[in-house]
């Protein structure tokens, strides 16, 4: 019983070791380097926002997912932008209309 008890202790030792240095040969995984502290990946083009803008986003990776204050300020400037267009879709529809009531 205290020999299998040994060798259990000794291969739980052996593979933390391994791990630990594969973890530092081989690091997170990760395909880039990390940003420096502060840095942001996060781009929005000033205004006229396009489905490829959205799909180039990037978020600096931290802890426990992303950093929320760069969601939060894509979200935002996403949602002006949407506010933005149905206004503009709105006071054209209504030009729209008024100019076919004129029409008729």
């Amino acid at each position: 019983m205290g020999t299998a008890l040994i060798y259990l202790l000794v291969m739980l030792l052996v593979a933390a070791v391994v791990f630990l240095i594969a973890s530092m040969v081989f690091g997170r995984g990760e395909e880039l380097e990390p940003l420096p502290p502060g840095a942001s990946p996060t781009r929005l083009p000033a205004a006229e926002i396009t489905s490829s803008d959205i799909a180039q986003v990037r978020f600096q990776l931290v802890l426990r997912g992303y950093r929320m204050s760069e969601v939060d300020w894509v979200m935002q400037r996403l949602g002006a932008e949407v506010d933005q267009l149905r206004a503009r879709v709105a006071t054209l529809e209504q030009q729209l209309s008024e100019h076919q009531g004129g029409r008729s």
